[in-house]
């Protein structure tokens, strides 16, 4: 935690957790290259995540939606976590989350 965070933290700001979100591959027409990190108040959500996102100008959603099969492969601490049912998941403080594009079909 950072002396900002200590500080907000004492003088009532709210908790600051960090998301870390990387995107990879060709999803819809484009390729996507995303790797940020986002800072969000607790408590947090999936669907907070997704806001600030759109907020900050990183096209996470618009990945979602020109790849529908990544809203059910997106990944959440390594683990698949569908978009439409964990919009209200928790996220903590150290969270990764990843939505790789596959590079070849079959």
């Amino acid at each position: 935690m950072s002396l900002g965070d200590k500080l907000r933290g004492a003088f009532g700001g709210a908790p600051r957790i960090r998301v870390k979100v990387v995107v990879r591959g060709r999803i819809g027409e484009g390729w996507h290259d995303i790797d940020r990190t986002f800072k969000l108040a607790e408590p947090a959500t999936l669907r907070d995540l997704l806001d600030a996102a759109d907020r900050a100008g990183v096209a996470l959603r618009d990945a979602i939606a020109n790849s529908p099969h990544l809203a059910h492969t997106l990944m959440l601490n390594g683990q698949r976590c569908p978009v439409d049912e964990n919009l209200d998941r928790a996220l903590a403080d150290g969270d990764e989350v990843y939505l790789l594009a596959p590079l070849a079909g079959g």
